[in-house]
């Protein structure tokens, strides 16, 4: 008999719609939902794991839709400043000094940061990007990464692309099917018009997405209708590169005309935090979505956040819609997690294999332990997840149906040894 795992009598909650709710069986075979419903008797099989699923919750792993994981060396370095000042003052001048070694280890402790706050899928964007393939094949993460092109005073912007095309076709599919790619244009304010027709014609030709930082500020916005007559959304349409999958991060200031041209995107990638930190805005997240975009959330770099776990983002989120509208009913709870969730897949183009538990998808599940103080007694699910829930209530996480953190121990990775290696690693770095 094949091995299996049977997540038994649990609460499963699908993310395809908030009625979809039950208390029931969900069983996994080759890394895959085989089942999930009524309880059964199961006959007895060779391998067989019983997980038993009693106060605990089962819901698709969290999509962390953005993020630069090796950044986790930064977290506290540069705080309390606005964006400009943040980026070219503090965090370039120290990215010069990483090395792809740095790279790696501080990448493994934000994949343990991921695992166990329940994400199972990120976005991420930054240098040296086999070193976070390594993490990823390791750590048993899934993951759409791409090499962060910065071409702005660049005498040879061409060997950017040519090194981030390189990274690109070489680990798509990577670590059992995990690994996707794109080309990622850092922004409108570091990759000129003429360097993103190159970007486009190389991401039509290889068939690859673009993620791209995308009207995050209003000084942003300014500067690209001043130079180039339009905002940041519609200059890249003008280029053609809403023909492409994008995924369009922030859009915290799109104008009136800009909403229609957002809706083309794969995904528009709301960072509620890092966007509240830096003080760069709010995003209009309901219009957004009923103008037709598929909203999806993230938590940007850890030293911008300053964490990597998705329920302070589902929770701000919900609560920065019925502030910024004035309506409670803004942003409710089923749709907030459902973001979280499902949009991220779909931002992802991944939601053929994740974002919802349903048969013959991907068993990529977080798994949490209601039996808490702050989750007692419990009225309905989606609203303690996304109000009352804290990373740590998280117990299990698994992707392709293997476990990666159980009764709250990572099994992937050594949690002491990367969290040592980081401290050390950050000393002999702030020395060079």
């Amino acid at each position: 008999m094949e091995s299996a795992i049977l997540l038994k009598r649990i609460t499963i909650l699908p993310m395809t719609r908030a009625e979809d709710l039950l208390e029931g069986d969900l069983l996994i075979r080759r890394g895959r939902i085989a089942y999930l419903g009524p309880s059964r008797d199961w006959v007895d099989e060779d391998g067989l794991e019983v997980y038993q699923g009693k106060n605990k919750v089962a819901i698709p792993g969290f999509v962390n839709a953005h993020t630069h994981l090796g950044m986790t060396f930064l977290r506290g370095f540069a705080d309390d400043m606005d964006l400009h000042t943040w980026l070219v003052d503090k965090i370039w001048p120290m990215e010069t000094k990483l090395r792809p070694g740095d790279v790696y280890c501080f990448s493994l402790l934000g994949a343990l940061e991921l695992i166990a706050a329940g994400v199972t899928t990120f976005a991420d964007m930054y240098w040296s990007m086999e070193e976070v393939a390594r993490v990823v094949t390791e750590c048993g993460l899934r993951a759409c990464l791409s090499q962060a092109l910065i071409v702005a005073g660049k005498d040879h912007p061409e060997r950017e692309l040519e090194g981030g095309l390189r990274f690109a076709l070489e680990n798509r599919g990577a670590a059992e099917g995990r690994i996707t790619t794109m080309l990622a244009p850092h922004a409108v304010y570091t990759c000129p018009p003429d360097f993103l027709k190159l970007v486009r014609e190389a991401a039509i030709r290889e068939r690859l997405g673009l993620h791209i930082h995308l009207s995050e500020t209003r000084k942003e916005v300014e500067d690209c209708r001043i130079a180039y007559g339009a905002t940041p959304p519609r200059l890249l349409r003008n280029l053609g590169l809403f023909e492409l999958p994008i995924l369009a991060i922030h859009c915290i200031w799109p104008e009136e005309g800009d909403f229609s041209i957002l809706a083309k995107a794969k995904g528009v990638v709301h960072c509620p935090t890092s966007n509240l930190k830096i003080a760069a805005g709010i995003a209009p997240v309901t219009k957004l979505l009923s103008s037709g975009s598929n909203v999806a959330l993230g938590t940007d770099g850890a030293c911008s956040n300053n964490r990597l776990e998705m329920l302070q983002e589902i929770k701000t989120a919900a609560l920065l819609a019925k502030t910024r509208t004035r309506d409670p009913k803004a942003l409710p709870a089923f749709r907030a997690l459902q973001m979280a969730t499902l949009g991220g897949a779909r931002a992802l183009g991944l939601e053929e294999q994740i974002g919802t538990l349903e048969a013959w998808k991907q068993a990529d599940i977080t798994i949490f332990d209601f039996d808490a103080p702050h989750l007692t007694p419990c009225f309905d699910h989606y609203s303690h997840l996304a109000y009352a829930a804290l990373p740590s209530d998280v117990t299990a996480v698994m992707v392709q149906g293997r476990w990666l953190y159980k009764n709250r121990r990572h099994l992937t990775l050594d949690r002491p040894s990367v969290q040592q290696e980081a401290v050390e690693r950050v000393q002999k770095l702030m020395s060079r």
